[in-house]
């Protein structure tokens, strides 16, 4: 059911200082909300959620002294320079509750010829899933498409038990033609004029 299986310590120190030994300790301090309850506050092995991390929407099972809790992460802060993991704000999920999400998408197929550019208006598409089976991500065709076409969010087919959290008629990418030959078509009227 879930992704990845993670043992989790209570946290009982807080702040600055008690962060950066629980780092120097190789884990991550995280914070779980939901249920309308308090917030849990845990450390978490670093190098086992970096790889549950790896996947956006992970649904992780945390065993917390014993007690099991699935979750999915909602915040991840890395340090600038190295990427290393800060701190995780992660979302108590029950099975068979619906979240929402943001799930990547990719493009497949190749544009009409002409030598058109695809523009990204958006990188993720906001979809409401059961917490259990949430899509790592949608494939997008853009077969065919020219110049002034575009796709939006109701364009992408989503599975059974998913469906659009945002506006229907957002557009997630779309097609622009090549600047290249305006700017030769407007340097060739510029060498006539001079003639």
């Amino acid at each position: 059911m879930a992704d990845y299986k993670i043992s989790a310590q209570l946290r009982q120190e807080f702040g600055k200082g008690a962060a950066r030994r629980v780092r120097r300790e190789e884990r991550v301090p995280a914070v779980i909300y939901g249920h309308g309850g308090d917030p849990v506050h845990v450390t978490l092995p670093s190098y086992d959620l970096m790889m549950a991390l790896k996947s956006s929407n992970a649904l992780i099972d945390l065993d917390i002294e014993g007690k099991s809790q699935l979750v999915i992460p909602k915040a991840v802060q890395r340090e600038a320079i190295r990427g290393f993991l800060v701190h995780v704000d992660l979302l108590g999920v029950k099975k068979g509750e619906k979240v929402v999400v943001e799930v990547p998408f990719y493009t497949e197929g190749e544009l009409a010829p002409g030598g058109n550019i695809m523009e990204h208006m958006l990188d993720t598409l906001t979809v409401e899933a059961e917490a259990t089976n949430i899509p790592e991500s949608f494939t997008v065709s853009i077969e065919g498409l020219s110049a002034g076409d575009s796709v939006q969010a109701k364009d992408v087919k989503l599975p059974a038990g998913t469906s659009l959290a945002q506006d229907e008629e957002s557009v997630l990418l779309q097609v622009i033609a090549a600047q290249t030959e305006a700017v030769e078509a407007e340097e060739g009227e510029g060498e006539g004029a001079e003639g």
